[in-house]
């Protein structure tokens, strides 16, 4: 089995330790371009849809030629038949601007092995602090250009905040707005629980939407489970029955230390770890159909 795969939009697949781009590249030298994260569980690309459809949200919010589903479904598949149905992955859709210099869009997919920090997130939890994200809720609509809301490849910023936690001793980041509203991770979706209620912030305060937080909201009405979208304080998540960072290819990280202070075990963390489980393949499997 390869380590790892890299197969280009027209479904080649290439040597994955050959270069790839040029040097003018505008993803390389600008983080021009957008990119989605996905599990590979079981020989599948979990919420595969979910990520498409945001994926090409965030070409049109960064004006990028609207990518064509179809062949990026094909290089998918192609990606994870290489890989192999008997381990995770960590799959990576990128779509750049291109060279400088003109040209053809960049456009690829990879896949690789799982981060050493996922298992020890997804079996432990995380400690987190909080901190200024330095925008308010309102300049989604005030300055547009700040492309709020899209994945694209500028994550430099999204990076220091996590060094700079690990740098106090800690593991991740939840972000807050100027007004002390909560936001999101750097590479993640904030829910929290009260009793059997799920409460995700809204996306209108300029975060990016959550595919693992939308495949978990579709499913968790038929397991008792009743969700929300509201905006929280940092109070909010202390006072919660529990706290958790969703993402992609983590799933479900609960937050058991927030800014020094240790927060409970609620009484639903296997529950809801395991119906997150549920939500990424079933919603997968449910898309595939229609």
């Amino acid at each position: 089995m390869a380590e790892q795969v890299l197969v280009t939009l027209d479904g080649a697949v290439q040597d994955a330790d050959a270069p790839l781009l040029c040097a003018d590249d505008l993803a390389a030298v600008r983080g021009d371009g957008v990119f989605e994260t996905i599990l590979v569980r079981g020989g599948a690309p979990c919420t595969i849809e979910l990520h498409l459809a945001r994926f090409a949200n965030s070409a049109a919010m960064l004006d990028l030629p609207r990518p064509d589903l179809d062949a990026w479904r094909t290089a998918v598949a192609v990606a994870v038949e290489e890989w192999g149905a008997e381990r995770e992955g960590a799959m990576r859709l990128v779509l750049g601007r291109g060279r400088e210099s003109g040209g053809d869009p960049t456009a690829y997919v990879t896949v690789g092995p799982i981060a050493d920090r996922v298992a020890a997130a997804r079996e432990e939890g995380v400690s987190v602090c909080t901190l200024d994200r330095g925008f308010s809720v309102d300049v989604v609509d005030k300055a547009p250009w700040l492309l709020l809301g899209a994945k694209t490849l500028s994550y430099a910023t999204n990076m220091a905040a996590v060094r700079y936690a690990q740098s106090k001793g800690m593991d991740d980041v939840i972000f807050t707005s100027s007004e002390g509203l909560v936001l999101e991770g750097p590479r993640s979706t904030v829910l929290i629980a009260r009793g059997r209620t799920l409460i995700t912030p809204p996306v209108e305060h300029g975060i990016l939407p959550g595919t693992t937080q939308q495949a978990l909201f579709a499913v968790a009405g038929a397991h008792r489970f009743r969700c929300e979208t509201s905006a929280l304080r940092p109070a909010d998540l202390i006072a919660a029955d529990g706290v958790w960072l969703l993402s992609s290819v983590t799933l479900a990280a609960r937050v058991h230390t927030l800014d020094g202070l240790s927060l409970p075990e609620p009484d639903v963390a296997e529950e809801l770890s395991g119906l997150v489980d549920l939500a990424v393949g079933t919603v997968g499997v449910e898309a595939d159909a229609a």
